[in-house]
């Protein structure tokens, strides 16, 4: 089983989604998450798979990417922040705060919306759809509102993900207030829907 965590990688904590979900994989990838945002990429798994890839094997493994020291400094340090004591649960209530203010505030102004979480990632979602659970229901939600919301936030100030199948992601950066923020302005935002 190969898990492609270039996405998720530490968005659900150090194990990345795979010790999340509790599932065993033979083999993972990651990508800028473990050069703490540089540019880098990396693969790796159980012993009797790495022991395949040279100079041990016979697999050949090169990238223009991999290892580069700066990247590998950021990741360090990145690596360093996030494995302290307490890091991730305020950033999973974080983003449940900002996904249950949107679905209010959606909901106050009388807007079909409904969200989705996992870990840091989230995604917003125009329809009346309780919960969306695969990739139809995405296809099916309203794309023009997503738009025409995207834009008023984007002339608020709130930068979000620029498509309604892409996620957006909370950050130790992001404060209670910055959620408290991002709230008001999305009710200013339904509204004028």
């Amino acid at each position: 089983l190969i898990f492609d965590e270039v996405m998720t990688g530490f968005r659900f904590g150090l194990g990345g989604a795979q010790s999340f979900y509790n599932i065993d994989v033979d083999l993972t990838t990651l990508g800028k998450v473990i050069g703490g945002g540089m540019p880098v990429g990396a693969f790796g798994g159980k012993r009797e798979i790495m022991e395949q890839i040279a100079p041990l094997g016979p697999v050949y493994q090169a990238g223009t990417l991999s290892g580069n020291p700066i990247a590998m400094a950021a990741g360090l340090a990145t690596l360093d922040i996030i494995s302290s004591d307490g890091f991730y649960p305020p950033l999973f209530a974080r983003t449940e705060a900002l996904c249950a203010g949107l679905r209010e505030a959606a909901h106050s102004a009388g807007v079909p919306f409904t969200t989705n979480s996992a870990g840091t990632m989230f995604g917003g979602f125009f329809t009346a759809e309780s919960a969306i659970a695969n990739y139809a229901q995405v296809m099916a939600c309203d794309t023009d509102a997503f738009n025409r919301f995207f834009h008023l936030m984007l002339d608020a100030g709130v930068y979000l993900a620029p498509a309604s199948y892409e996620a957006g992601f909370m950050s130790s950066a992001h404060s209670d207030a910055d959620i408290a923020d991002t709230v008001a302005i999305a009710a200013s935002a339904f509204a004028a829907l």
